[in-house]
C-alpha cells in the first residue's frame, strides 16, 4: 500500500509513545517486528527506521523492549524518564523526545527520498513542513480520531487500520 507513494530511499521516524496511546483508539497494538517487517516490503531492504521513546531503566519489561527494537534493525533514540515534582507532594513522569525526532528529520532530509512518520502528533507538522519544501515526499501513519488535522494538511495519510493483518501484534 505504501509503495506508490514513495520515492527514493526511505526513513521512518516512530513516536513510540503515540503508538502506544494510539492503542486505545484502535483497540489493537502494533507490533514492533511486524512492523519492519512491512515497511521493508513495502519500500526495500534499506528504508531506515528510527524509534524514539523515554524509559525507566529499572524496568525489566521496557529494557526488553529496547532490546527487541535494535535486534528487529530499529535505530532506537532514547531518554530516561524524569521524575518532575508538580507541587502538593505529587509527580509527574516525563520524557518526551518529540524535539529530537523533529530535529533529527529535518537534519537528516538529505539522506532520503521519503519519509514517514508513524505518529498522530500536531507537533511534528512544522518539521513535516521544512521536509516537504525540500522536495520529499511525507507521508504519516497514525488513525483517524488519533491524528492532527495540522498533519493531515502537510502529508499524505496512510491509516493504520487498513494495513492491520500486516503490523497487529
Amino acid at each position: 500500500m505504501i509503495s506508490k507513494f514513495i520515492t527514493g530511499r526511505v526513513y521512518v521516524f516512530i513516536d513510540v509513545a503515540n503508538v502506544f496511546f494510539t492503542r486505545r483508539t484502535l483497540g489493537w497494538g502494533v507490533g514492533y517486528e511486524k512492523l519492519i517487517a512491512y515497511l521493508r516490503r513495502e519500500c526495500g531492504a534499506s528504508v531506515k527506521c528510527f524509534a524514539y521513546t523515554a524509559f525507566d531503566d529499572n524496568k525489566v519489561s521496557e529494557r526488553k523492549f529496547l532490546d527487541m527494537l535494535e535486534i528487529n534493525g530499529y535505530v532506537a533514540r532514547t531518554k530516561a524518564i524524569k521524575e518532575i515534582n508538580v507541587g502538593g507532594g505529587r509527580s509527574k513522569r516525563k520524557g518526551s523526545l518529540d524535539i529530537e525526532l523533529a530535529l533529527e528529520m529535518v537534519e537528516l532530509a538529505d539522506h532520503y527520498g521519503t519519509v514517514i512518520l508513524v505518529s498522530g502528533d500536531s507537533d511534528f507538522a512544522p518539521a513535516l513542513e521544512r521536509v516537504r519544501k525540500k522536495g520529499k515526499r511525507v507521508l504519516v501513519m497514525s488513525t483517524r480520531g488519533h491524528i492532527s488535522r495540522e498533519l493531515l494538511e502537510v502529508a499524505k495519510f496512510i491509516d493504520l487500520r487498513k494495513v492491520r493483518s500486516e503490523i497487529a501484534r
